[in-house]
């Protein structure tokens, strides 16, 4: 079910648990059920209206909160999203049920701000962040020191970290003193570690833009529900 992008594993067990998974149109009611490659998986109509109503949250980051749990006395980004600080033309407005089972979906670090992303619902989650996702992650970066032909190339592919090499990438100069990131993975501090590699370090880093959702002109410190019309 979670490979097929019908939710995630987590949710199918409670939705199997419900009653609320067919295969093949036998109602399913037991975990670990086994079913054919070609089988047909479909989810009851009161497990679709639990999706309809979960939430994702557009955040624009500022530095100093964490992306996750609270940490070494510092705050996470979740605290941000109250009803003051959503932007005035949303639709529906904030209810505290937002803040149910709210996580986020993927990380961005304490020093840097930008398109930070949290959900309730594990299909996004799992989109964004699971491990065959194919989802880009775009990021200005300010930079300091120099830049040789090679050091770019070696951003775009060839480099490693934590003994396991990196994916292909998509990198260029945006300006004078910032590149311009394109990734499809997100390892811990993976474009600070990357530059220190080729001799550059980092002064400013921003997440303009999650798949085909831009920051825009979101402002810092405030937060917008992802539309029914966008996807990622």
């Amino acid at each position: 079910m979670a490979e097929r992008g019908l939710c995630s594993r987590r949710e199918a067990d409670g939705y199997i648990e419900q009653g609320l998974v067919f295969v093949d149109g036998e109602r399913i009611t037991t975990l670990g059920t086994r079913a054919a490659p070609d089988a047909v998986i479909t989810l009851d109509t009161g497990a679709r209206a639990q999706q309809a109503k979960r939430v994702t949250i557009l955040l624009h980051k500022p530095m100093g909160y964490v992306s996750g749990q609270a940490e070494d006395g510092y705050t996470p980004a979740a605290a941000l999203i109250s009803a003051t600080s959503q932007v005035p033309d949303d639709k529906q407005r904030f209810h505290p049920a937002f803040m149910r089972g709210l996580a986020p979906a993927g990380r961005l670090d304490i020093d840097s701000t930008g398109l930070l992303v949290l959900t309730q619902d594990g299909r996004i989650a799992r989109l964004l962040i699971g491990d065959e996702s194919e989802i880009e992650k775009e990021y200005l970066v300010r930079v300091a020191g120099t830049l040789s032909a090679q050091g770019l190339k070696l951003l775009n592919h060839g480099l490693s970290l934590d003994g396991k090499p990196l994916r292909p990438a998509k990198v260029s100069w945006a300006n004078e003193d910032q590149l311009r990131f394109v990734l499809r993975e997100g390892k811990k501090r993976q474009i600070r570690r990357m530059c220190e590699l080729v001799g550059l370090r980092v002064n400013g880093l921003k997440r303009v833009r999650i798949g085909r959702i831009p920051l825009g002109d979101l402002p810092v410190g405030q937060w917008r529900l992802l539309r029914e019309n966008e996807k990622f």
